[in-house]
C-alpha cells in the first residue's frame, strides 16, 4: 500500500495560492483515478483506490501546513506503512515555477509543512516530489508570496508543473523512482 500525501492548507481558504501546490496534484491525481478524497479522518481527507495496480491512500492535511505531519502519522500508524511506500508532494520556493524534483529522501529545507512530516514521522527517509514555485523578488515577502493571490499570467506555469507533478508520481509507481528521476529531473 502506497500513501500519497498532498502537502497544502484547507482548500476553501487557500485553493487558488502557491502553498496548495501538495493538494492540486492529489486533486488532479484523484480526478484521473476516480478515487474521491472526501473521508474525513486523520486530521485529514483521504480516499483510496488503486493506480498501476497498487492500493493507493490519497491524503490532503487539514490541519493547516505547519502540523501537516500530525495528519501523516496518525495515517501511517493505522495503516501501518513503510516509509519506502510514503509519497509527499509539496510547493518549492527554490524550484522554477512549472518545474518539478524527486528526491528519494532528504532534509525538509524551509519548508514547515516538510519539517512538521519529517519531526512526526522521526526520518527523512521518504519520497517527495517537489512542485516548483518560485520565490519572491523581496524574500521578507515570503509568507505573502506563498499564500497569497496567483497573478493570472502565472497560473498556467503551476498548472504546468502540477500535471507533471502528477505524471511523476505515477511514474514512480508504474516503474520505480530512479527512472522517475531520470525522467522528470
Amino acid at each position: 500500500m502506497y500513501l500519497i500525501v498532498g502537502l497544502g492548507n484547507p482548500e476553501s481558504d487557500y485553493s487558488k495560492t502557491r502553498h496548495n501546490m501538495g493538494f492540486n496534484v492529489i486533486n488532479k491525481i484523484s480526478e484521473q483515478y476516480e478515487i474521491d478524497v472526501n473521508k474525513n479522518k486523520f486530521k485529514g481527507l483521504f480516499g483510496t483506490g488503486q493506480i498501476e495496480g497498487e492500493k493507493i491512500l490519497l491524503l490532503k492535511p487539514q490541519t493547516y501546513m505547519n502540523l501537516s505531519g500530525e495528519s501523516v502519522k496518525e495515517i501511517v500508524d493505522f495503516y501501518k506503512i513503510d516509509l519506502d511506500n510514503i509519497i509527499v508532494i509539496y510547493d518549492d520556493i527554490d524550484i522554477e515555477p512549472g518545474k518539478i524534483k524527486i528526491k528519494k529522501f532528504g532534509g525538509p529545507g524551509t519548508h514547515n509543512g516538510m519539517k512538521s512530516v519529517v519531526n512526526e514521522l522521526g526520518s527523512q527517509n521518504f519520497k517527495r516530489v517537489r512542485v516548483g514555485i518560485g520565490s519572491p523578488e523581496n524574500k521578507g515577502d515570503l509568507i505573502n508570496y506563498v499564500i497569497g493571490h496567483i497573478p493570472e499570467e502565472e497560473v498556467k506555469t503551476l498548472e504546468k508543473g502540477v500535471l507533471e507533478a502528477k505524471d511523476a508520481v505515477i511514474e514512480i509507481l508504474k516503474n520505480g523512482i530512479d527512472i522517475a528521476m531520470n525522467k522528470f529531473n
